[in-house]
């Protein structure tokens, strides 16, 4: 019997090692054809795996002011995560200081306590350790400083080179001004190549300007080490170049503000506003605002600074220019018959709203008249309509401005024949109607007359230079003009002198915007929007385009606003009216930033008289007739013994006629002092402070 069973248990052990040797034979033999018979094969698919090239995605390029202030640039973001299944994790020492770490996070992350902290983190000790999360987030979207202190907190600085901590990266755009000019600046999508994310703009100048902000993508490759693969830089990303802007964040500042609260106060639809300086074309400042139902608010959207739109009477000082560089009009006084309506070639009758039966050329523009102007172009092109448009296009009219804004359009003019109906055309052509010219052209043409006729372009990128490298610079903006000379010199002054007389002159369309601080020449402009086929009068879009101050133009602005409810000098133009007696209060007319005229003390501007507003306060020293006239006397002198009154000057005044009285002076807001704490006529001791309100 127990013969038996020896035998039956060596049986047992002789199948067990023969199927153990069998085993051993089949991995050998596989071994040796996976080393050897198999090698070429598995080599090549080892190279071919750490060969590939992954794509580094290269750091976009940043966008600057005029003076170096950012913005738009790319933050790298950080989502801080705990690998719970790192292999020099130790739940042991996390519980351990788990106290701590639960009451540091809640310091930084306050909307999570210290116990929901303990709790959530618990949570995951208390799985298998199998079944723990490798990339549990703590917090997104952190800066790297914000990251490094989470690095920082107890447990986590004695492991976080062991990888139980760490950070996914996460690239965003971001603009520290936030809205300010948005849409000129433009924004950037998202998009997958290959599985990897790229950022490229998508309008303003992030699209128009991609190819140099967006950089060249690096390459890298797959390097095998022991219990990971890492990677090595073949080929290291070059970052995107660096786009100084033209844009001043001051007079950028101006200008929205001034455009937003017109809006506000003449329930527009949508406005544009854009402000150039003069010698050099440089964009300063644009906005372009509409009104959202959505938002409730007013919000910066389409740029309509560079979108055609019929441009209505702002059309005839560039019409006049035609006229008098081809000689149809040679001097400005002589006497044109106009009358209130005049039929040509059929058509319905052009009519003026204030017509007249004759007047001067200069009168023209001065009075907005349509019936004059579509006379004076009729006069030479009336045979041969196409050859005003050719006319345009000789001058440079047509050619695109390359501002630097995604989506610009050039002036749509039509091509005309010889029949009656491109005869009609032509003589609205002559005050705008008919066409299609984006503002930033109108612009430029006026811009050209402030500069003696110089043709200047109007461009938005000052500089492009290397990331990291300011020495290495691609390119720098100088100025370009779209012709030297757009139109003579002396005739470029007659039409300063036109534009100077619809503001100041006696048939002025825009006499509202008179003060003797800044001198602004310009011209309004009214279009009705064409809805079904047919112009409706209740839809207008307003214009006001001019420079100033009139002596010495420095800036050129267009304002267009759309759907306002009252006149074109009142929205539009005194928008324009605004933003230049605040650059005036700020000293940047190349003045002082005080509104008295300090070369003739004594007086309130040039001429001693200024027109009142009603949105401003009333000044020291002034008193209001019943013409609606402001005049200047001279304030009485206040005793040394009385806290003076310093209502009306600039800081710099107030400060000084204050502190000679042994008074402290502290101040709010910029600009103007407009209020002071301590009544005009007290009684103060050496040493009493003062607070101004300045405004502008």
């Amino acid at each position: 019997m127990k013969q038996n069973n020896k035998s039956h248990i060596m049986w047992r052990y002789a199948l067990i090692i023969g199927f153990t040797l069998v085993f051993v034979v089949l991995i050998v033999g596989q071994l040796v054809r996976t080393t050897i018979v198999d090698a070429p094969h598995w080599n090549e698919r080892a190279h071919a795996m750490t060969s590939v090239l992954d794509t580094i995605p290269p750091e976009r390029g940043r966008i600057f002011a005029d003076n170096g202030t950012v913005l738009a640039a790319t933050v790298e973001f950080k989502t801080a995560r705990i690998d719970f299944r790192a292999a020099k994790f130790s739940e042991k020492e996390m519980r351990m200081y788990l106290p701590m770490l639960c009451d540091s996070l809640a310091a930084m992350f306050p909307n999570r306590s210290a116990a929901r902290w303990r709790e959530l983190l618990e949570a995951q000790l208390n799985k298998e350790p199998k079944k723990r999360s490798r990339a549990y987030p703590i917090a997104p979207r952190l800066t790297k400083e914000e990251y490094e202190r989470v690095a920082s907190f107890p447990y986590f600085r004695d492991v976080r080179r062991d990888k139980v901590i760490y950070a996914d990266s996460d690239p965003r755009r971001r603009k520290p001004y936030g809205k300010m000019a948005a849409r000129s600046i433009g924004n950037v999508a998202e998009s997958t190549v290959s599985g990897k994310v790229f950022y490229h703009g998508s309008s303003g100048l992030e699209k128009s300007l991609d190819s140099l902000l967006f950089g060249e993508p690096g390459l890298r490759q797959r390097i095998p080490l022991t219990n990971r693969i890492d990677y090595f830089p073949v080929v290291p990303a070059k970052p995107g170049w660096d786009v100084t802007t033209t844009i001043n964040v001051e007079i950028q500042d101006i200008l929205e503000e001034e455009l937003y609260n017109m809006c506000v106060e003449t329930n527009s639809q949508w406005a544009t506003a854009v402000l150039m300086e003069v010698q050099t074309g440089e964009i300063k400042a644009i906005s372009n605002l509409e009104w959202k139902d959505e938002v409730g608010d007013y919000i910066e959207t389409t740029n309509n600074a560079v979108m055609g739109y019929e441009p209505g009477s702002v059309m005839k000082p560039i019409s006049m220019l035609v006229a008098l560089e081809d000689g149809i009009v040679s001097d400005p006084e002589q006497i044109i018959v106009t009358g209130k309506s005049w039929s040509y070639a059929g058509g319905k009758p052009i009519t003026d709203s204030h017509g007249m039966g004759s007047m001067p050329v200069r009168r023209v523009i001065e009075s907005s008249s349509n019936v004059g102007m579509a006379k004076i172009i009729v006069k030479k092109y009336g045979d041969n309509p196409r050859g005003f448009r050719d006319r345009l296009a000789e001058l440079g009219f047509f050619e695109p401005l390359h501002t630097g804004i995604a989506g610009e359009q050039v002036p749509y003019v039509a091509v005309l024949g010889n029949k009656n109906w491109d005869k009609i055309a032509l003589s609205r052509m002559a005050y705008g109607y008919t066409t299609r010219i984006p503002p930033m052209c109108t612009l430029a043409v006026y811009n050209a007359i402030a500069n003696d006729g110089r043709y200047i372009r109007p461009h938005l990128v000052k500089k492009l230079s290397r990331q990291g490298s300011p020495d290495s610079v691609l390119y720098q903006g100088a100025d370009k003009y779209i012709r030297e000379q757009l139109c003579r010199p002396e005739n470029a002054a007659k039409l300063r002198a036109m534009l100077y007389d619809v503001v100041w002159g006696e048939y002025g369309t825009a006499k509202v915007l008179r003060d003797d601080r800044v001198k602004i020449a310009g011209k309004t402009g009214t279009c009705y929007d064409i809805i079904g086929g047919a112009y409706n009068p209740g839809k207008k879009r307003l214009a006001f385009c001019g420079f100033f101050p009139y002596e010495k133009p420095k800036y050129s602005c267009i304002v267009l606003m759309s759907h306002a409810d009252r006149g074109a000098a009142r929205c539009s133009g005194m928008v324009l009216k605004n933003v230049a007696l605040k650059l005036y209060s700020r000293g940047l007319l190349d003045n002082s930033s005080n509104f008295r005229d300090e070369k003739r003390p004594g007086t309130y501007g040039k001429r001693g008289v200024m027109y009142a507003s009603a949105a401003r306060p009333n000044f020291s020293g002034l008193y209001i007739k019943s013409d609606g006239l402001a005049r200047y006397e001279a304030p009485k002198a206040m005793p040394d013994t009385l806290v003076p009154s310093v209502i009306g000057m600039g800081l710099d005044e107030a400060v000084n006629t204050l502190e000679r009285r042994g008074i402290n002076v502290g101040f709010t807001g910029v600009g103007y002092v407009a209020g002071q704490s301590i009544k005009p006529g007290s009684h103060f001791k050496a040493g009493d402070k003062i607070m101004l309100t300045l405004k502008n």
